[in-house]
């Protein structure tokens, strides 16, 4: 038997970029290999995301139907009562899901706001699950706060390679997001921390964000993986449908540069083959969202996740 795969922090974008490039099939044996070296192949972690403050968000994010500065039919919602986060955990909990992720479109939240969310993070772990928050960034104190409340998880994700990232997003920094997942792993939070695909970038700009990844030391516990959801109003609707094998692809490197994180493959599901699904799984994704909906987009939903993955021999796990 071989060695198992160590995770390397040493990671050049050339490197990564080689691995992107490698023939199809000997890139895909590879990451299955590495991918069956930590994790059982058979079994999925199940998430449920719920968007607990909805819109208005100020940040400029292309993608996002959030965003105060695109023009969109998103009707904003307040923060829900903790009581109502707590009843959509308990049905997450009941259709197998083991970990509840909660999002709130903030561009950084105050400290009451970090309290309230504080509060339900308890009590969701109060039923046993895995508690997920994306809330924008946080300060220090702040991210003390809520690994005080027993979060296991802040998802903020990089979204792209530092270079593409001014055409992305301009009302938050590159080093913004950086010092936000930094303040995290200091309060002792894991971190979900991945990127889109699709969005117009080059392939050598995924083997950056891809190194920005796994460089981090350590890695991301959770690297989410989302392919980009074409909303109308937001800046990036209409661009061509991104090529599916780079999809898988982007995965399966993501699995071999870090080797150790669960690789999520999360948003833009609702689009993809089931033939597309059971090569990202090979590839070594190892996560899904469950249900019908994301924050405020569609979702694959359990009736087609059911007929996949029984196709696949495979079933929702922890």
């Amino acid at each position: 038997m071989s060695p198992m795969t160590e995770p390397r922090h040493d990671w050049t974008i050339d490197e990564v970029l080689a691995v992107i490039e490698r023939p199809f099939h000997d890139l895909l044996a590879a990451a299955h290999n590495c991918h069956t070296e930590r994790f059982d192949p058979h079994e999925v972690e199940g998430a449920k995301l719920l968007s607990i403050k909805t819109g208005a968000c100020p940040e400029d994010c292309a993608y996002c139907p959030q965003s105060a500065h695109h023009n969109n039919d998103l009707k904003p919602e307040p923060l829900m009562a903790t009581a109502d986060i707590v009843a959509s955990a308990v049905e997450a909990k009941a259709e197998g899901a083991t970990r509840f992720c909660m999002g709130a479109a903030w561009r950084s939240p105050s400290d009451k706001q970090i309290d309230q969310v504080a509060d339900a993070i308890k009590a969701v772990a109060g039923i046993g699950m895995e508690t997920c928050v994306t809330l924008g960034m946080l300060t220090a104190d702040q991210a003390n706060t809520l690994g005080e409340a027993g979060l296991d998880f802040y998802n903020h994700n990089l979204d792209t390679s530092p270079d593409f990232y001014g055409e992305i997003i301009t009302t938050r920094t590159y080093q913004d997001r950086l010092d936000t997942l930094q303040n995290c792993r200091d309060a002792d939070i894991s971190l979900c921390s991945g990127g889109i695909v699709g969005m117009g970038e080059t392939r050598r700009q995924r083997a950056s964000l891809l190194t920005q990844l796994a460089t981090l030391d350590p890695h991301p516990e959770s690297v989410p993986i989302n392919l980009l959801i074409q909303v109308p109003g937001t800046p990036l609707h209409g661009l061509p449908d991104f090529e599916p094998l780079e999809l898988v692809r982007t995965i399966a490197a993501a699995r071999l540069v870090m080797p150790a994180s669960v690789v999520r493959l999360s948003a833009g599901r609702s689009s993809m083959s089931e033939e597309l699904h059971a090569l990202c799984l090979h590839a070594g994704a190892s996560s899904i969202f469950l249900g019908e909906r994301l924050l405020t987009a569609d979702n694959n939903g359990d009736d087609a996740d059911e007929s996949i993955l029984s196709q696949l021999d495979t079933v929702i796990g922890v």
